[in-house]
């Protein structure tokens, strides 16, 4: 059935103010500025660049056509070094939906908003300072904004619809990437992509799309992985996430006070023997489902009472499944405090009635303003156009997301780890080797904590510094 004549008419003008609003960004100057880091004890000048930069639509005959989007790009370059020998690196959150601040002035960057130790809200005001535990010490640094975060944005409906997609996103972060390098003329570097959350998912993707397309990385990052979904998404029928997330839980339950005996002594032993349990428990008692004894039953669930610090009746009611929603409203009930998702380090106060729904994340909303308010001030020192709203997580996207894949449909979960998986490489020991997992004590965004940030600064140096007496 053809849509009816004002719908149409309704839908070409609505994609005509979309192909404008696209033009209009692709026609900005790119604006720069100059800065200057101490890392390490040795001053580095750079360049910094914030430009738009086209996704442009490709031909059945691989030629390139009409702009589908455009995205913002922040760079920073070393003055004076070599661009074929400086490696650089693409870096970009997740959601998805979310712009690249938080890696940008939360970790990565040469400027990071400084935030308290303990996941609480920092004092305003909130700018940003110089970041001694800079990656730029390492690379050049490109930060993308993918279409419908940020200032970017599709010129269309059905482009819109295509950059909201698992693949879409890929196949319009990948021609950025190419764009980028050829306008600057990098093709010659090492190349790296940096990516966080949901961001890990799109990078592993990434990664093989461009190796398709002829471009190889010289290393990939992966921040607080999420490649498989399955592994995050508690639902009916799923129980994966219940065993993944325990030891986290235990961890949590642990700096909160809830836990006694040996499981008190640190985070560490609460994690180990949850992981412990999972193995060689847990996971069979999931699969077994209602063929579990009910001595066994009972068994199961007071160790899950003992390693989450919950109570064993609640336990018990849940059918041993402790959702992550259930452990951050339940943990300190008894103080009215809902536990932070994103860092559960952070707390908040529950409504007066003590629902038992998760009314919202302590963990994100101690930061997501002061990243905010950091971010329009400091590109509104670079010249972007902060009177227009920075989008720093779209729930619109992320509401509109098409999580499948090629040419499947349904609710499958998804995942790349098909495109990049890590426990199952199917490589010999001396390319495993390449692969290294580190962990950190905070929480989703560990780079909100001073040690952590410094660990994961130290961990990178060590890898590149491996790779290289590799080479």
């Amino acid at each position: 059935m053809s849509a009816a004549p004002d719908e149409k008419a309704s839908t070409e003008e609505n994609d005509k103010r979309m192909r404008e609003r696209v033009e209009s960004l692709l026609a900005r100057e790119a604006v720069s500025s100059t800065g200057s880091v101490t890392l390490a004890g040795r001053p580095h000048d750079y360049r910094v660049r914030a430009e738009f930069m086209p996704v442009l639509a490709r031909g059945i005959d691989g030629k390139r056509g009409e702009p589908q989007a455009a995205v913002l790009t922040t760079s920073y370059v070393l003055d004076g070094a070599s661009p074929g020998e400086r490696p650089l690196c693409f870096a970009f959150n997740g959601g998805p939906g979310s712009a690249s601040i938080w890696l940008h002035l939360g970790a990565l960057g040469p400027k990071r908003l400084v935030v308290p130790d303990d996941g609480s809200m920092p004092e305003p005001p909130y700018a940003v300072a110089d970041n001694p535990l800079s990656w730029f010490e390492h690379f050049d640094l490109v930060f993308i904004d993918p279409p419908h975060t940020g200032w970017s944005a599709s010129a269309s409906e059905k482009a819109r619809k295509q950059h909201l997609s698992v693949d879409g996103d890929v196949d319009a972060l990948a021609e950025v990437m190419r764009s980028w390098l050829g306008r600057h003329k990098r093709w010659g570097s090492p190349l790296y992509l940096a990516g966080e959350s949901y961001g890990t998912t799109r990078g592993a993707a990434l990664a093989d799309k461009l190796l398709s397309e002829g471009v190889a990385l010289s290393g990939l990052v992966l921040v607080s992985c999420a490649m498989d979904l399955q592994s995050v998404v508690f639902s009916p029928r799923n129980d994966l996430p219940y065993a993944l997330f325990l030891p986290a839980f235990a961890g949590v339950a642990q700096f909160h006070g809830r836990l006694a005996g040996e499981l008190a002594t640190s985070p560490a032993a609460a994690r180990e023997a949850a992981a412990a349990f999972v193995t060689d428990e847990y996971l069979a008692a999931l699969h077994a489902g209602a063929r579990l004894g009910e001595k066994q039953a009972g068994r199961i669930a007071r160790r899950l009472s003992e390693l989450t610090g919950l109570p064993l009746a609640l336990v018990e009611e849940r059918n041993l499944r402790i959702a992550d929603s259930t452990f951050f409203v339940e943990l300190l009930r008894d103080r009215g405090l809902l536990v932070g998702r994103l860092d559960a380090r952070g707390t908040g106060p529950m409504a007066a009635s003590r629902t038992r729904e998760f009314e919202f994340d302590p963990g994100i909303e101690a930061i997501a303003a002061p990243y905010t308010m950091a971010a329009h001030a400091y590109f509104g020192e670079l010249g972007l156009p902060v009177e227009e709203r920075y989008e720093v997580l779209s729930m619109d996207a992320h509401k509109q997301w098409n999580w499948n894949r090629g040419e499947d449909h349904g609710n499958g979960y998804a995942s790349t780890s098909n495109d990049l998986s890590l426990a199952q490489l199917d490589v010999p020991p001396d390319v495993r080797r390449r692969v290294e997992h580190h962990y950190y004590d905070a929480g989703h965004m560990m780079y909100t904590r001073e040690a952590d940030l410094k660990k994961m600064k130290n961990d990178l140096a060590a890898w590149l510094a491996a790779r290289k007496a590799d080479a």
